[in-house]
């Protein structure tokens, strides 16, 4: 997809209208029309990539330190910072973005599964030096 088509691309450069909370040169942050509890807000770069490795550092450096505003100022005792890469993934717009999601209480913002997989030191221990060798 590129730019032009891009729902966050038009938001950036204002041809569609968003609840905007912050923005400086490299990020744009605003409210989730679709929220999944109140303060639910993204914070996405102004370059526009659909993945994560698609987005240069410089960008990818002032992303955390507004999602951390946004949870203050949102007063959230809770919450989850995502982001998503790909359609199996959870991915719906393809423009990187990470979700500031309050957690209020069981029922409100992000519920999750951990289908975690019994411990392989063997496999952990292969995994290791391949990952590592590519660090």
């Amino acid at each position: 997809m590129s730019s032009a088509a891009c729902i966050f691309c038009k938001i950036i450069k204002g041809d569609i209208p968003s609840f905007k909370l912050f923005e400086n040169d490299k990020v744009f942050a605003f409210l989730d029309i679709q929220p999944l509890s109140r303060g639910h807000a993204l914070v996405i770069p102004k370059f526009h990539g659909a993945k994560l490795t698609d987005i240069p550092d410089e960008y990818l450096n002032e992303v955390l330190p507004v999602a951390k505003q946004l949870a203050k100022a949102s007063g959230a005792e809770d919450y989850n910072i995502l982001q998503n890469n790909g359609r199996i993934a959870h991915q719906v717009v393809d423009h990187v973005h990470f979700h500031m999601i309050p957690k209020p209480n069981e029922t409100e913002g992000l519920g999750i599964a951990w289908p975690a997989q019994p411990t392989d030191m063997d496999k952990l221990k292969a995994l290791h030096e391949e990952i590592k060798s590519k660090m």
